[in-house]
């Protein structure tokens, strides 16, 4: 009769193998699973995406560009494009109060122009736009600062805590000259728009 002799040492060093592989599975999808709630946390606490929609801040950018917004830590400051969630505007009544207006209940892209305890002015005249008494020089526009939306009797003083914004495309752009946006409180400022990814062709910071 035959004998047969089992080969122990290759059982087990397939065994080993085996248990060797499943534990590489195993630390790729923990490595997939840890990455994905990285990236979860990093846009929900540091960056943000958003879209432009619409044509209120051209030139510098277009309908259906794509945007990474920074939001950790973020002041506002003047120069800045940032997102604002427009649910309120902010008016002085006639008693020169703060007063709230239903706002246009959607989220917008606009520049800052001026911060809390700044004055602004606008000559609709020339399209000059001055801030703290000094004019200012606007590069980004594509067209001077000529349509008064009836939002403010100018000069104007920012109140602490808000600020003032206005989208590049001047004649075409709901920001603070109109009630429904007015001054925007820092709190609904989501963030500042720091590249642009989409397209592709523009990808880069807006200036």
């Amino acid at each position: 009769m035959a004998k047969y002799e089992l080969n122990y040492e290759a059982l087990d060093e397939n065994k080993d193998k085996e248990v060797s592989a499943a534990e590489e599975y195993l630390d790729w999808v923990e490595t997939i699973i840890f990455a994905f709630f990285v990236v979860i946390l990093f846009f929900t606490f540091i960056l943000r995406v958003a879209n432009v929609d619409g044509e209120s801040m051209l030139p510098t950018l277009v309908d259906g560009d794509r945007l990474i917004v920074s939001h950790l830590f973020y002041e506002p400051e003047a120069g800045d494009i940032v997102i604002v969630n427009n649910t309120k505007g902010h008016i002085y009544d006639s008693e020169n109060k703060l007063e709230a207006i239903t706002g246009l209940n959607k989220v917008i892209v606009k520049r800052v122009i001026a911060t809390g305890g700044q004055e602004v002015n606008i000559n609709f005249d020339t399209g000059e736009v001055s801030v703290d008494g000094t004019v200012l020089n606007e590069p980004y526009i594509n067209a001077l600062t000529q349509m008064d939306e009836g939002g403010h009797q100018y000069p104007v003083t920012v109140p602490e805590g808000y600020v003032f914004v206005m989208g590049d495309n001047r004649m075409n752009s709901t920001d603070s000259r109109d009630p429904r946006v007015g001054f925007v409180e820092e709190e609904d400022v989501l963030g500042k728009v720091i590249v642009r990814i989409f397209p592709f062709s523009s990808m880069g910071v807006p200036a």
